[in-house]
């Protein structure tokens, strides 16, 4: 971790330390963002050395920090500070920054950054996948090809191109996986393709499909695509939603479930799982959780997101 040279004037609680990844695709933005702002205190931070950061942050007791990135950084970040008492202040430098949007923090860096500094903290939900804590959502078959591929392709093609591909060859060879999903108590039994998992309700038709449909959290919401048609229509609505398209408004054929827990077992012993866009490869069986209100976010003062 390497600070700049200027530190900002006292702010109440002190200076807010600002991590930034130098490296990252938006990190001149963010950075001359933060030069316009007092308040915070910059600091050069790659991902490897975000973990340790923050720990040494809560350590010194800091009552907020700010994190610049898309929603895989603040997920990371997210899973350092859950459970205590230092807020995670968003400045939103991803894509689409669906964590942002979602607790209503604005996607303007100059706009985002005065809510980091003078908004409310707030308690918010988060999922867990095993010991992986997730903030947005989880998924396991088809979705994560969908993920790979793009992420393969846009060091080339770049992110637009690369999940167009992504989104056509996702349709390749979607072979069904016995899926057994423990759901309270009650089992059920699928031939999957493909299964979903989310913190808190989310839209499921067309145009507006994954977003939130009402407050963030409350439970966990599954979804299992019914067949290889309807397995085809999700992943290519969602890829195309996910990245900011439009797609007609049509039934896509789901079974779903709102949930606290669900264990998710599968005929291998490990299995590729997509987590915030994230893919880590996870022992099985899945124990998927909900964990309520153990993560501070600093949201705008007038959000509705329930407060601390």
């Amino acid at each position: 971790m390497v600070s700049t040279a200027r530190p900002s004037h006292e702010v109440a609680g002190g200076t807010i330390p600002a991590h930034v990844n130098p490296a990252g695709g938006s990190a001149k933005a963010a950075l001359d963002a933060l030069e316009r702002h007092r308040g915070f205190e910059i600091r050069l931070t790659p991902p490897e050395k975000l973990t340790v950061a923050l720990r040494q942050a809560v350590s010194a007791g800091a009552p907020r920090v700010l994190v610049a990135g898309g929603d895989g950084t603040i997920s990371s970040a997210a899973s350092v500070l859950a459970r205590t008492s230092t807020a995670l202040a968003v400045l939103p430098a991803g894509t689409l920054n669906h964590f942002a949007r979602d607790h209503g923090i604005p996607t303007d860096l100059d706009d985002a950054l005065q809510v980091a500094e003078r908004g409310r903290v707030s308690r918010v939900d988060v999922g867990y996948v095993n010991d992986q804590l997730f903030l947005n959502t989880s998924s396991v078959g088809a979705y994560v090809r969908f993920v790979e591929t793009r992420d393969r392709l846009e060091r080339h093609f770049g992110y637009w191109v690369a999940s167009l591909v992504a989104g056509i060859r996702i349709l390749r060879g979607l072979r069904p996986t016995r899926v057994a999903l423990q759901v309270e108590g009650e089992e059920r039994v699928y031939q999957a393709r493909l299964v979903f998992v989310a913190v808190g309700e989310r839209i499921l038709l067309p145009p507006r499909l994954g977003r939130p449909a009402g407050e963030p959290g409350g439970a966990l919401h599954v979804v299992v695509p019914r067949g290889r048609r309807n397995t085809r229509q999700f992943a290519r609505a969602f890829a195309r939603t996910d990245r900011g398209l439009s797609v007609a408004a049509r039934p896509l054929g789901l079974d779903t479930a709102l949930v606290d827990r669900l264990r998710l077992d599968l005929p291998m012993r490990a299995v590729k799982v997509a987590t915030d866009g994230e893919i880590r490869r996870q022992r099985t069986p899945l124990e998927y959780r909900l964990e309520r209100g153990v993560l501070n976010v600093v949201v705008p003062a007038g959000s509705s997101v329930p407060a601390e």
